[in-house]
């Protein structure tokens, strides 16, 4: 009987984010060989990430899930599951609730943010290991990966692309993936 071969081993992919050069509220995302523009938080990057404070933070975030919208066209399939956005999910903001940086259902009185929006930002939302794993109160919530403006402007402290590069990426992307930020 011949020996039985290893499987080899998958290394998590990762996605790596340094700031622009000439807008820290803008970031250049490397992925192989590719390079695609971010839109980062309105107060660039930190180390000290805090509710509230507008920034990006600088860490290395295993993505977790995600989210889609399910009535809008789309995007590839990925080995990444992603949950259909309905009408009463939310993400909850508020450091002194017990569901702080955690998915809930409204009704919901605390502060929280909805995730099926008006406009398009969130047809795709990737959901980031930032301050969930090993939660701490105020240190940071609702850090997702997902689609910009056009133009670019700041985001609330997410990592933000064109919706056209999201779907060049969403293909790799599965729980492990890392997103970098520098």
């Amino acid at each position: 009987m011949p020996p039985k071969r290893a499987k080899p081993e998958r290394r998590p992919l990762v996605l790596v984010v340094r700031p622009a050069p000439r807008d820290h509220r803008r970031g250049i995302l490397a992925f192989g060989s590719l390079r695609f523009q971010t839109a980062l938080g309105r107060s660039g990057i930190t180390s000290a990430k805090r509710e509230g404070d507008g920034a990006t933070p600088r860490a290395s975030m295993p993505v977790l899930s995600g989210y889609r919208r399910g009535e809008r066209p789309l995007f590839l399939p990925s080995p990444l599951a992603l949950k259909r956005i309905r009408a009463d999910m939310l993400w909850c903001d508020d450091p002194r609730h017990p569901a702080y940086n955690r998915p809930v259902s409204a009704p919901f009185a605390a502060g929280h943010e909805k995730l099926k929006r008006a406009d398009r930002l969130y047809d795709v939302c990737i959901v980031l290991d930032w301050n969930i794993s090993e939660r701490r109160r105020g240190c940071g919530s609702a850090i997702f990966f997902h689609i910009a403006r056009a133009g670019y402007p700041p985001t609330e402290g997410c990592v933000a692309i064109a919706a056209r590069d999201m779907a060049r990426l969403l293909p790799h992307l599965r729980r492990g993936t890392r997103l970098t930020v520098l």
